[in-house]
């Protein structure tokens, strides 16, 4: 009987001491389990932080772009100024040089018809600045 007890005994121990090292095994898995999510918290965190900068990046390169959008409209719109100008211009010294030959010559009609062209060429400039300004 005695030899029973003292397995018995054996067994209790043997119980009672791999309860408590399951016990601190399971708790060894959770602090390990929570150190982990601390650290995945922390991770998301920094991710949501980098995205917010991303975002703020991505704005400010948007609004870059459209400024340089409205810049590039506005210089092509100076440039088909400049080129009406420069055509108009061209136009106008055409005429100014046929009256100068037409005088040279001697040809004083056709120096008026001219004179009168080039007066209408001038006015109906004058009044599409006006309109354009107007606007």
């Amino acid at each position: 009987m005695r030899n029973w007890k003292c397995k018995l005994a054996v067994l209790m121990q043997y119980k009672t001491s791999h309860r408590e090292a399951n016990r601190r095994q399971k708790k060894r898995r959770f602090r390990n389990l929570n150190s982990r999510m601390k650290i995945l918290r922390e991770e998301m965190e920094e991710i949501s932080e980098e995205q917010k900068e991303i975002k703020e990046g991505q704005r400010q390169v948007r609004e870059k772009f459209e400024a340089i959008e409205m810049e590039c409209e506005q210089l092509r719109k100076e440039t088909m100024l400049i080129i009406q100008q420069n055509a108009s211009t061209q136009i106008r010294l055409a005429l100014m040089f046929q009256i100068f030959k037409a005088r040279e010559n001697h040809e004083f009609s056709k120096a008026s018809q001219l004179t009168c062209a080039l007066r209408e060429l001038i006015a109906r400039e004058n009044k599409a600045k006006e309109a354009l300004m107007a606007n």
